[in-house]
């Protein structure tokens, strides 16, 4: 009897030491960062249990987690859902076609229809991505809506929205030793989906990534570079383009990339039946 009180009493003061011998260690580390007073604030939040998220360790269930906060955020004050179910199911089954060939595709993506004239499509991280009325009515194929969002599931597969998240935050003095508040993460995210551009690399990346996953889900791959092409004429060039790299550097990225004896093969050029899909569009 005596051995059990011994070894459990032992046992209590060994995890009571390891406790204390790591919480000294992160209140050595923050003492030693260069922002001090961002440090003790950082201290202070872990006492009070305000959650603390470290980016580059993000899982693919911590980063739908996330992406799901930024949603919820986004479609609360930020965005106005188009509403018509027909229009919804139709937009979520081409991207759902789309996600077994990506390189994520073990994410629950979620597609959704933004009420707007705007010709515009964005992502967010987890899965979320966006597009607007006005651009599925500017598109002439479904072939053409599909290569924008495998565009966008192109940033999400090679997790652009991270790396900004984090370049970001480092920017702005608000990444710490132990991380990122999550509140702060998802109101940084907010503001990415919506205000800030993509690099030009990411660009570059997104459009091959995307054009590889419109071209294993069968699609006619020139129905990418010739929508963009169709969208540069335009009087004014749409908001998903104008804050990106020049469009005619990555139409001539595209083209190269393209194989012009199989550029036409494949689904999603019909033009009729497309409409006929999307005529419930006010």
């Amino acid at each position: 009897m005596l051995d059990l009180l011994f070894n459990f009493s032992h046992h209590l003061r060994r995890r009571w030491v390891y406790g204390l011998t790591s919480l000294l260690v992160a209140f050595s580390v923050i003492l030693t960062t260069p922002q001090s007073s961002q440090a003790f604030s950082v201290l202070e939040l872990l006492l009070r249990g305000v959650q603390i998220i470290q980016l580059s360790t993000l899982s693919d269930n911590q980063e739908v987690a996330l992406g799901q906060q930024i949603n919820d955020q986004l479609v609360s004050s930020e965005l106005t859902l188009y509403s018509d179910r027909t229009i919804n199911n139709y937009v979520n089954q081409v991207g759902q076609n789309l996600v077994p060939y990506s390189d994520r595709p073990n994410l629950a993506y979620t597609f959704q229809v933004v009420e707007s004239d705007d010709l515009n499509a964005f992502a967010t991280m987890g899965g979320f991505v966006y597009v607007t009325t006005g651009l599925i009515k500017a598109a002439d194929n479904e072939a053409q809506l599909a290569s924008v969002m495998s565009h966008e599931i192109g940033h999400i597969a090679a997790r652009h929205s991270l790396k900004q998240m984090r370049e970001l935050a480092v920017a702005q003095g608000i990444a710490s030793v132990a991380g990122l508040d999550r509140n702060t993460a998802v109101n940084l995210g907010v503001e990415l989906a919506l205000r800030r551009p993509n690099s030009r690399r990411d660009e570059f990346e997104a459009d091959q990534k995307g054009l590889a996953t419109l071209q294993k889900a069968g699609y006619a791959p020139i129905a990418m570079p010739t929508f963009m092409e169709k969208l540069r004429n335009q009087a004014s060039l749409p908001e998903f383009l104008s804050t990106h790299p020049a469009v005619s550097d990555r139409i001539q990225a595209l083209n190269q990339a393209i194989d012009p004896r199989t550029a036409s093969t494949g689904k999603g050029l019909d033009n009729s039946a497309y409409r006929s899909r999307i005529s419930s569009l006010s």
